[in-house]
This record gives C-alpha cells, sequence and structure tokens, in this order.
C-alpha cells in the first residue's frame, strides 16, 4: 500500500506548487483524505487546544462517560455491538452563529482558544476549497459560492474524546460512516490512534502526526464533483490503553444552499460517454435524511435525493453538524 498522503503548504508558495497541487489533486481522486502540515495555524494555539480539551475531558466529562458505560452493561459485553460508539463529545457551532458563549462547563480561556482556532480553520478551509477549484478547472470562488446559500456557510466542530476500551474488537469508537457535509478539518491526537479510512478494501491507519490537520472530503463534495472526488468510508477504532482526542471541524453548505453538479464538470464527464449520476437537492434536505442513515452506504441516499422534492424552506430537522 502506498504511502498516506501528507501535504507540506509550504511548498505552495514556491518552485515546488504545480507538485503539490498534483499530490492534492491524487489525494482527492484516490483517497478522500490527506494530511496538511506548515498550514499556517500556531503550534502553540494548537497546542492550548490540545491542553484544555484534554483538561476538559478530565474535569468535566471522563465521570459522566464511565457512568454512562455502567448504565449500559458496556464493560463486559461478549457480542459485537452495533448501535453505540464508544466515544465522549460536545459540540460548538460557528457560522451562520456562535454558540460558544452557551455552551456549559466551558472555562474563559477554552473558549478563547476555541473562538481563535475555529477562524483559522474557516480560513484554511476556504483556502482550500480555493486549491481545489484550482485542480478542477473551476472558477476561484466557485465552491464558495455553491456552499453558500441565503446566509453563509454551516461551519461548526465536533469535540471528542475516545477513553480506553475494554472490548476493542466488539464496541467501535466510531462505526463506519462517510461525512455528510463539505470539507472536514481534523485535529487529532498524536499519540493515541484510532482513525482509519477504507481503500481498495483495506483499512488503512490515518497516522498521528504532530500539529498536522487531517482532511477529507465530505458527500457534498462527491456531489458537485459529479463523482471526480468521493468521500469515503472512515472509523475510529477504540483502544485499550490512552484516552485520544479528536476535534473535527466541518465546513458546510448553508442550510438552503442547492447542491448540484458543477455544469463544467458534467459536460467534462459526458465528453467521455459517463452518466451523470449525482442529484440536485437542498443541503438541508440531505442532512434530514442522513440523520437516520448515517452508518448505511452512501449510494442510497444520493438515489433518495433523486425522488425527494427539493425544497428550499421545510421544517424542524437534525442539528446541521452531524459529522
Amino acid at each position: 500500500m502506498e504511502n498516506f498522503p501528507v501535504i507540506n503548504m509550504e511548498k505552495l508558495h514556491g518552485e515546488e506548487r504545480a507538485a503539490t497541487m498534483e499530490m492534492i489533486k491524487d489525494a482527492c481522486e484516490n483517497w478522500g483524505f490527506f494530511e496538511l502540515m506548515n498550514h499556517g495555524i500556531p503550534h502553540d494555539l494548537m497546542d492550548a487546544v490540545e491542553r484544555n480539551t484534554k483538561e476538559h475531558y478530565r474535569k468535566c466529562m471522563e465521570q459522566r462517560f464511565k457512568e454512562l458505560v455502567a448504565s449500559k452493561g458496556l464493560e463486559n459485553v461478549s457480542t459485537e455491538i452495533n448501535d453505540i460508539d464508544w466515544e465522549s463529545t460536545f459540540y460548538l457551532n460557528h457560522l451562520p452563529q456562535s454558540n460558544i458563549s452557551e455552551v456549559p462547563d466551558l472555562d474563559d480561556d477554552y473558549r478563547k482558544v476555541m473562538k481563535d482556532f475555529a477562524l483559522r480553520l474557516e480560513k484554511l478551509a476556504e483556502e482550500l476549497l480555493d486549491l481545489l477549484c484550482e485542480n478542477l478547472g473551476l472558477e476561484k470562488d466557485y465552491l464558495k459560492k455553491a456552499f453558500h446559500g441565503s446566509k453563509g456557510p454551516t461551519f461548526g466542530t465536533k469535540v471528542s474524546n475516545y477513553p480506553p476500551c475494554p472490548q476493542p474488537k466488539l464496541i467501535k469508537g466510531l462505526r463506519a460512516h462517510t461525512d455528510a457535509g463539505g470539507i472536514i478539518l481534523l485535529f487529532q491526537d498524536d499519540r493515541v490512534r484510532g482513525l482509519q479510512l477504507l481503500k481498495d478494501g483495506e483499512w488503512i491507519d490515518v497516522p498521528p502526526m504532530r500539529h498536522s490537520i487531517v482532511i477529507n472530503l465530505g458527500d457534498q463534495l462527491e456531489v458537485i464533483t459529479n463523482g471526480k472526488y468521493k468521500s469515503v468510508l472512515h472509523r475510529v477504532i477504540a483502544q485499550t490503553d490512552g484516552t485520544r482526542m479528536s476535534i473535527a471541524s466541518f465546513y458546510n453548505p448553508g442550510k438552503d444552499a442547492v447542491i448540484y453538479p458543477a455544469p463544467e464538470l458534467v459536460e467534462k464527464e459526458a465528453e467521455e460517454k459517463k452518466k451523470h449520476v449525482y442529484p440536485k437537492f437542498v443541503f438541508e434536505d440531505y442532512m434530514s435524511l442522513y440523520a437516520g442513515l448515517k452508518f448505511q452506504a452512501k449510494e442510497p441516499r444520493f438515489e433518495a435525493m433523486k425522488t425527494m422534492d427539493t425544497r428550499v424552506n421545510v421544517g424542524p430537522i437534525a442539528p446541521i453538524l452531524i459529522s
């Protein structure tokens, strides 16, 4: 198996730019994942985020998780569990409105560093979308415009901890799924492994690297690129030792954004006699469907959207941030 793609973003500003863009292109087409180094987010900020996240888990969430495990009798299971994930999580919304000031139990320093981190991740996500446009031959702002909707994109963070698990062969940290949204930026623990992606029928470790940001593509980019880029199944394997930190930020379309394959890419596919198979839909409708089908195959979701009435104004649905 070839090496997991690691992109040094500093090389985008020198003589190696063309080769680096080609690496990003290959990663998007053949992996659905890549890892960024020298991405511009200060290491001391990332260290502060990690320190505060791990301390918050120890102070505010670890005991709750132990009580939940005990209440469900998960310590001594003897058969595989397929409806529960071995994770402790909370969510932060950034766009279109932040809720960081309202989330309970966060101290002021933690709120401050997470706000700063989110702003830098937002900027990085938009930079990456422009790089993808360049590789796809689309106008520079095409993907940002496609995500915009009437109120801009949605952007939020899932903060997870995966504590030591006594039965990792029977309980997944997080069951296999593709991400529903746009582009995902992950700051993961560099000491405790666990994240894997499915490539060519094999589960491949996403290597923990200090101060890296792992990128993966969601279902919406698969639709917009008419399948040129694909969202990829991934999972988290629970470990017997160590608590794994995972901070996944989802830069997604706005709720009322209408998602469909870029016409320019459809025309290119037609020239190569390939069928246009992806639907047109309102992102919120897709999220409503995904909420109940997250751990099932994505292809039936796409098929279902072909027959769904695409409406801009729909009723209440599950929260838009679903990993």
